[in-house]
């Protein structure tokens, strides 16, 4: 019998190719991903052999889209976002005018007209979540305060793109596009923004109020059942349905349906479990998403169009990671936030394609604009584990040459040193508090309840503001730099307890603070068996692992109930 099985074919062809390039690619100590590209351009229709279906393909990486947005939500509230809108919104609209006008001028240089350059130079400006959230992931600083920056520095790029997606075919006739984007645009623009941000503002209203009650509720009556993989599908119909929900009645992006839907979730008991269910899905489709943007590539536009192929990686690579670095340093922040956030918007991704897609319907971007912006995404996001893994090689390496960088990073902040005012107990004898997230705020209850005077040094400057606000003291900045340990009185103090969520830094904060302080004692927040064994081997410090001492309390609370002491048992007993 004849079969169409096209998806399956995809499905094959895609997975294998990748398992056997992304296999390789670590193998020589090249990030996977860059394999799942590869695998893609060998399976597209711009290379010799068999091609899979570049249609099922795109559709397949939506999916993984919504999923590994949803995933972000889940580790991302709202709360956190608005924790660094004060960065995040105005650096998001700063760097994308930038960019675009980037775009813009080489665009002019190349003899285009101003609304092509218009489209080019948006394309370029916004970049890939996914690519993000895989970048961080790996570094296992998705949930630090570097990482939430840049997370929502990228949702707010995604917010502006759906606006602009919005007002393109309306702007179509105007900015120079062909007679049916002319035609289009009948209704006047007033209308479509008031609508889109109707449509928008009623989609995050519903989530908010609605979402918040009815999917905890539907969630805990799916689990009641006791059926695992009922869960499961709870949380993917979930995920995708609210997706595609957003787009089809609110137009909103899948993506940001997907975002919104995980942050909603995340206010659930159910949060933990729902993100471990979702993982290996968010995993398997995220890397169609890479295959589908190998599969667009053609390579013969790198030997076509070297020159314009170099200019987009240039404003792509330097100009936006400059504007990037320029921005984060411009509001105060460490030099390491800014070369994170900075190499984090050095690629472009799913956005870019569609908002040149949609330039290339509406006559406003030639086709070899969309070959450029196609050309630019997959060398830049081949490229970006690389960036990363330079940052803080070109960190040191810029501080140990450049006065200047040495005075950015002790300029005068006056949220990173304690007040002068401030009591001598803060000073003398006090616990330095290092994170101030869901468990360093429960440690620091505790200290208040008891009279314990502590200092909380905190990454995020808006947080530390509101703590000084509250009669806390706090310091802003990062612990694994001795100046904020310093500003923190670590060598009079008698404890440091870390209770950041950032593992790479609690070694090094710990190692800091006993430079400083050798007679300090210190108390660690661990993440995970393997960290907790080589952190108890080395000595640094009292290590509380997060499931090992939920068993402890679990565990004693059950003896307590049916074996108590007696009350008469001495304290030390012996034994013979």
């Amino acid at each position: 019998m004849d079969h169409n099985i096209s998806l399956i074919t995809t499905l094959a062809a895609g997975f294998g190719i990748a398992l056997i390039l992304g296999f390789l690619a670590e193998r020589i100590k090249v990030p996977a991903l860059v394999g799942y590209l590869v695998a893609g351009i060998l399976i597209g229709p711009a290379t010799p052999g068999f091609v899979a279906d570049v249609h099922l393909a795109s559709q397949l990486s939506e999916i993984g889209v919504m999923l590994l947005m949803f995933g972000v939500g889940l580790h991302f509230s709202l709360d956190d976002l608005l924790a660094v809108k004060r960065i995040a919104v105005p650096g998001a609209v700063v760097q994308m005018g930038l960019a675009t006008l980037l775009g813009m001028a080489v665009a002019w240089g190349w003899d285009w007209s101003w609304g092509s350059g218009l489209i080019f130079g948006l394309s370029l400006s916004c970049a890939s979540t996914v690519v993000l959230l895989k970048a961080l992931e790996s570094r296992g600083v998705l949930e630090s305060m570097n990482g939430r920056i840049a997370v929502g520095w990228l949702v707010v790029e995604d917010l502006a793109t759906v606006l602009v997606l919005v007002l393109l075919p309306p702007l179509a006739g105007v900015l120079g596009g062909s007679e049916a984007a002319h035609a289009a645009a009948a209704k006047p623009l007033w209308i479509t923004i008031g609508q889109t941000l109707l449509q928008v503002g009623a989609f995050l209203a519903l989530m908010l109020i609605a979402g918040r009650r009815l999917l905890p509720w539907m969630l805990w009556q799916v689990s009641r059942t006791g059926s695992r993989e009922l869960f499961t599908l709870a949380v993917v119909a979930s995920a995708i349905g609210i997706a595609y929900g957003a787009a089809a009645l609110f137009s909103v992006s899948f993506a940001l349906g997907a975002f919104f839907a995980g942050m909603v979730m995340r206010e659930s008991e159910f949060s933990h479990r729902t993100a471990e269910e979702s993982l290996p899905l968010r995993d398997a489709f995220s890397v169609l998403f890479f295959v589908s943007v190998g599969m667009l590539f053609d390579p013969a536009i790198l030997v076509e169009q070297p020159w314009q192929v170099l200019g987009v990686l240039a404003i792509i690579i330097f100009g936006k990671s400059a504007a990037a670095l320029a921005l984060v340093l411009a509001f105060r922040y460490p030099l390491n936030t800014a070369l994170i956030v900075s190499a984090s918007l050095a690629q472009i991704g799913e956005f870019s394609f569609i908002l040149a897609g949609l330039g290339l319907s509406l006559g406003l971007l030639p086709a070899e604009g969309m070959s450029l912006v196609l050309a630019g995404a997959l060398i830049s996001i081949a490229l970006n584990p690389v960036l990363f893994a330079t940052v803080e090689p070109v960190r040191r390496w810029i501080l140990r040459r450049s006065e200047k960088a040495r005075s950015l990073d002790r300029r005068s902040d006056p949220y990173a040193e304690l007040p002068m005012s401030t009591e001598r107990k803060y000073l003398e004898g006090q616990v330095v508090l290092v994170g101030y997230g869901r468990v360093g705020k429960r440690i620091a209850g505790a200290l208040e309840a008891r009279g314990i005077p502590y200092v909380v040094v905190e990454q995020n400057r808006e947080l530390v503001e509101k703590l000084r606000k509250q009669g806390i003291a706090a310091v802003s900045g990062n612990a694994a730099d001795p100046a904020a340990l310093i500003q923190a009185h670590i060598a009079e103090a008698a404890m440091l307890v870390v209770a950041t969520p950032d593992p790479l830094n609690v070694r090094q904060v710990a190692e800091t603070a006993r430079k400083l302080n050798p007679d300090i004692e210190i108390v660690l927040r661990t993440h995970g068996e393997d960290e907790s064994l080589m952190l108890r081997k080395e000595g640094i410090g009292t290590l509380f692992f997060g499931e090992e001492e939920l068993a402890k309390g679990m565990a004693g609370y059950v003896l307590q109930r049916f074996a108590p002491e007696p009350s008469n048992s001495p304290k030390n007993p012996t034994h013979a």
